[in-house]
């Protein structure tokens, strides 16, 4: 029996509207307590990397430039982020800490009369279609020909899987506690990490919902056997 079908919620913006200019810079704050002032620089930055990331890619992202976006001095970003590595990978993981915290609150339980799998899988592939995800897969690129950078990147990456494997847990309703069921989840965010890259050059929407509908299907199917 095919699933009823489901409202698809729209992606979450990777930054909050009121942060970023039209320019697409990010605002400097203002009226903030003074104690206050070096956390909320540091946000700044950490948007403005991810978001030049997305925009421009590693060879255009520097410290500099990013410091130019955010709205502060070169030296004042400095004093946060010594290198490019350690700006963007830090950029990587607060913002994923940021998307993650937002899916929990906001996706506690599917909409009434949704197919539950399927409107997991739609929650999962928007991590892998995300700006986040593209600013990532900059980073992610060139760590593969610096190693400097890899050994940053590494156990940031071994990080972000294991949240995004618990997240699917939790989407899913699963058990995680058996092998057979961690299998198939796994494989099921290889799949939606898969689709996002498939969507790097061009939108690749219509396809992606209709490799969804047929893996919900197949998913149901492959854990009513594990679970049975």
């Amino acid at each position: 029996m095919c699933p009823p079908p489901i409202q698809k919620q729209a992606a979450l913006p990777l930054l909050s509207g009121h942060v970023m200019r039209h320019d697409r810079s990010v605002h400097p704050s203002v009226g903030l307590p003074k104690q206050d002032r070096s956390r909320a620089t540091r946000e700044r930055l950490l948007e403005a990397a991810v978001a030049s990331l997305a925009e421009s890619g590693w060879a255009r992202t520097t410290v500099a430039t990013v410091a130019a976006r955010a709205g502060v001095s070169r030296g004042a970003a400095q004093h946060h982020f010594p290198t490019r590595g350690d700006l963007v990978t830090a950029a990587i993981r607060h913002m994923t800490e940021v998307r993650l915290d937002e899916l929990r609150a906001i996706v506690a339980a599917p909409p009434e009369g949704a197919n539950r799998t399927r409107w997991a899988l739609d929650l999962l592939a928007g991590l892998y279609t995300s700006t986040l995800f593209t600013a990532a897969l900059h980073v992610w690129t060139e760590a593969a020909v610096d190693a400097e950078l890899r050994a940053q990147v590494i156990p940031l990456e071994r990080t972000l899987a294991r949240e995004a494997y618990r997240l699917a847990v939790t989407l899913l309703d699963v058990d995680a506690d058996d092998p057979r069921v961690r299998t198939v989840v796994s494989g099921t965010l290889d799949l939606a990490r898969g689709l996002g890259l498939a969507n790097v050059l061009t939108d690749d929407t219509r396809r992606r919902s209709r490799i969804l509908d047929a893996w919900a299907e197949q998913l149901d199917l492959a854990l009513a056997r594990v679970s049975g």
